[in-house]
């Protein structure tokens, strides 16, 4: 198993269709209760560990979804209500290394994540298929369009919850 991609590398492949956009969607909406499971029991020491050498701990994963997911839905938001918006770029390696991503509890993104990813789905289900078409542009990856984004943030949150699960595994947590 690849430590990092535990879910293989994020490419979409094929035609992106109604029926595979319900299922990215489900995604989102499973992601909380799922990265919630995925650190459930451990305490401190635990999610202060590096998912791998080098890598992130898993706090700071947990702490890195819910800024991701934040900067995304208003990504999400500008393409809708924009004509192809260029959007902010983060630097997530320097918001990773911040006090709240390194000592917060991590029920604080938890919460904010369930909450986030409520109205994230409402507002996914509600968009016509026009709005999917709509597109932004993201200075490092190009044009996106909405629904190319829903795919990469339902890989996102599977990728990084993964992860936890495998090095929990790894070290029989």
């Amino acid at each position: 198993m690849d430590i990092i991609y535990p879910i293989g590398k994020g490419e979409l492949e094929g035609e992106i269709t109604p029926e595979r956009r319900i299922k990215w969607i489900k995604d989102l909406e499973d992601a909380p209760k799922l990265l919630r499971e995925a650190v459930e029991g451990l305490d401190d020491e635990q999610l202060d560990t590096p998912y791998r050498e080098g890598g992130w701990t898993i706090r700071q994963i947990v702490h890195h979804l819910t800024d991701s997911n934040i900067n995304s839905y208003v990504r999400f938001k500008l393409a809708v209500t924009e004509n192809q918006p260029t959007i902010k770029t983060w630097e997530q390696s320097d918001w990773a290394v911040l006090e709240d991503a390194v000592s917060m509890p991590v029920d604080v993104s938890l919460s904010l994540l369930d909450s986030l990813h409520q109205r994230w789905v409402v507002f996914l289900k509600s968009l016509t298929e026009e709005d999917m078409k709509k597109k932004f542009v993201h200075p490092e990856g190009g044009v996106l369009t909405v629904e190319e984004n829903i795919w990469n943030y339902s890989w996102h949150s599977r990728h990084h919850t993964a992860q936890i699960t495998a090095s929990r595994e790894r070290k029989s947590w």
